[in-house]
Formats: C-alpha cells, structure tokens, sequence
C-alpha cells in the first residue's frame, strides 16, 4: 500500500488548540461494522454522540484496557554554555524535548541520568557542549536547577545527554519543564496543561505525549463502567520518539517503527485473558493500549473457552519493548473495539485503524467528521470503532 493511500484534506480550523470545557463533553462518532453474509463490510453506519454517551454501547461486560502511562513536563528552554571565561555574551538559547531515558529513574537523587533527547537548533548543539537549565522566570539565577552535558549522537537527529543535578530528578523537572504539547498545538504550553494534557487514571511516569484517547475519560465514567460491570485493566507503554516522526517512504510495508517499552501486570493480563476465554469484547481505549496488547499476544493452546473448546489467543504479563507495526492485512489477535482520536493525514496511528475497519470507510468517515466540523488531533474529539 502507499502512504497517499492515507490521506485526506483537513482544514486547519479543525485542529483542536485547546480541550473541552470538560473532558467527556467532547463528541463521539460511533462506527457501526456490519459484515455481509459473503464476510465483507457492509455499508458504515454513524451514530453522531457526545462522549459521555460511550456507555452506552457496551456489551456483555466488556474488558477495556488503559494505557495509564504519565506525561511528564519534556520539553525545556535552556542556555548554551559559553565556554570563553572572558566572554560577557550570554550563550545562545536551546531547546530540549526528552525522549527516552538511557539511565537513572524518576526518584533517583544521583547526578548523572541518560536521556535521549531531541534539540534545537541541532547544528548548533555537539558532543561536548553543555547547557544550562535555571528556574521560570530567572535572568540571573543563583545557579542551574540543571546541567545537560551532550555526550554523543544518537538515532534521528537526537543527542544522547547526560543531566547533573541536586535532589530528586522529577522536582527538577517540575520546576523547569512544560508539558510537551504536539507541534501542531501552535501555543504555548499553559498551567491548564499539565492537568487536561493528562488522563485522570494517569500513573506511570515516562511518556512525552498522552494517550489522548483516555483525555475524555473522568473519575465519573469510569465508576459508572465499572458498576455496569465492565471490567477495566491497565496496561503501561512509554511514548517514544515515533510519535514525532512521520512516515517517509511511499510503499508503507518499508516503515520501520521505533521500539517502546510496556509493561502488563499480571492483574491486567489476568482481566484480559478472562474476557478472551469468555467471549467477552476487548475495546481497547487508544492505539498505544492496542500495540501494548497485541504485541503481548501469544496462542494458549491449552487454554479453554467457555463453550468448553480449546486453544485461544492470550495476553503474556511481564515488561519488553516493541516495533509492532499495525496497517491494513494485519490479523487481530486481542483487540475487538476501539475508541480513539482523529489522527494525522499519512501517520502509522491512521494506518492502524483502518487495520481494524476498512481503509475506504475510515476515510468515508473523517470526510464525515470533516463536514459535520468534528475537532481533530491530541485535544479534539472521539471515535467508537464498535
């Protein structure tokens, strides 16, 4: 397949800068797929909702699964160094977006920490340079919150960093970092971020996007599902550096995705495995729960139905990491449903759905989501794929 297979016009106007006044207040388009008798797709059918509508729509006590990883405050302004004693030229000014950690923890309190990180402007920042980071607002601050010492080149234009501090790496970060909103949010990020760029489940700190999917959700929703008796399980996948990357060859089979670490604890991979021996439907809540589970996927052939046969796919508990590449031909082996944003034009999260429902009536339906003035992207709107 190629990548203009995957495309489709959107107006600017249409890109979400901010999030609804509350979070379930967003819309909801639901995707009815019916299936002929031959086993090809019907002709789609939308229901035009509001989020707090998705429960609704559940069947047999479904099991939903989260990704409740935690965005932590990325992206940073620093100053380089200026490595001329003599020199009263203040250093030239740089950006740093965290991608990935090569080293050390959240809680660490040890000077040193390895991060992958993206830079600007990166012909200006080598191996070797040092930058500094002060607190908001601080011109001529007592000292660094922290040093970044660039040691090396790494993948895509990123630089391998090492970070001296005092404390505890994450109150640094606090202090100094802002939310890492996508780029096509043309605004700065606001003190309103750090709590709506974020999911109310939200635990696992190490990810430099959310799983936009689980912004609509609220404390609210998520007992009312529960008191239904929709099961919820919550699984762990770090966002890395593809989320920023787009898709640059023409045959889509040649892309390579960068790998992301997950965990699944034996509680949620527990919740899974009984839904899948019971029958029940795995709506997953986001594309990064979906790779997290099907890359986790493996056939148990001992495993037993609840009709009495044998032999069905499960969910393997344990932490690793994962290029899963998910577009059109891939064979489902966890996930039945799921909700989700609109995504990018060409982007590898568009190509997963339309893996899920047919790539002619997912397109079908963001040109109905275009006309009927849906919001797109990170702060926008909702889809079912039921």
């Amino acid at each position: 397949m190629r990548i203009e297979d995957f495309d489709y016009e959107l107006p600017e106007s249409l890109i979400a800068q901010k999030p609804a006044r509350k979070r379930d207040a967003s819309r909801l388009l639901v995707v009815h797929r019916d299936k002929k008798a031959d086993g090809t797709w019907d002709e789609k059918r939308v229901d035009h909702r509001h989020f707090y509508d998705n429960l609704e729509y559940p069947k047999d006590a479904d099991c939903r699964v989260f990704n409740h990883h935690k965005v932590i405050p990325a992206r940073r302004y620093g100053t380089k160094s200026v490595k001329d004693a003599k020199s009263t030229q203040p250093g030239a000014k740089a950006e740093f977006l965290l991608i990935k950690r090569a080293g050390g923890s959240f809680e660490s309190t040890n000077r040193g920490d390895l991060w992958e990180v993206m830079v600007r402007p990166g012909r200006r920042l080598k191996p070797g340079d040092e930058v500094l980071f002060s607190g908001p607002g601080s011109d001529v601050p007592d000292g660094p919150v922290l040093k970044a010492q660039i040691l090396d080149y790494g993948q895509d234009g990123t630089r391998i960093v090492k970070f001296e501090y005092d404390g505890i790496f994450m109150e640094r970060l606090e202090e100094i970092g802002s939310m890492p909103l996508p780029p096509y949010i043309e605004r700065p990020s606001e003190d309103a971020d750090k709590e709506r760029y974020q999911t109310v489940y939200c635990r696992e700190e190490g990810s430099v996007a959310a799983p936009t999917a689980g912004l609509h959700f609220t404390d609210e929703l998520l007992e009312a599902a529960a008191a239904m008796g929709v099961e919820l399980a919550y699984v762990t996948l770090h966002v890395g550096i593809g989320t920023f990357r787009p898709v640059k060859v023409d045959n889509i089979e040649e892309h390579h995705m960068h790998f992301e670490e997950y965990s699944i604890s034996e509680e949620a991979a527990g919740a899974i495995n009984r839904a899948k021996r019971e029958g029940r439907r795995i709506i997953s809540v986001g594309t990064t729960s979906t790779r997290t589970v099907e890359s986790a996927a493996y056939f148990d052939e001992s495993a037993q139905r609840s009709d009495g046969s044998k032999g069905i796919w499960q969910v393997r508990a344990g932490s690793d990491s994962t290029g899963i590449f998910i577009y059109p031909g891939y064979e489902w082996k966890i996930v039945d449903s799921l909700i989700t944003n609109f995504h990018l034009p060409k982007s590898t999260l568009l190509m997963l759905i339309s893996a899920l429902y047919d790539r002619e009536k997912i397109l079908e339906v963001y040109d109905e989501a275009v006309h009927e003035k849906y919001r797109f992207f990170s702060y926008g709107d909702a889809m079912f794929i039921e």
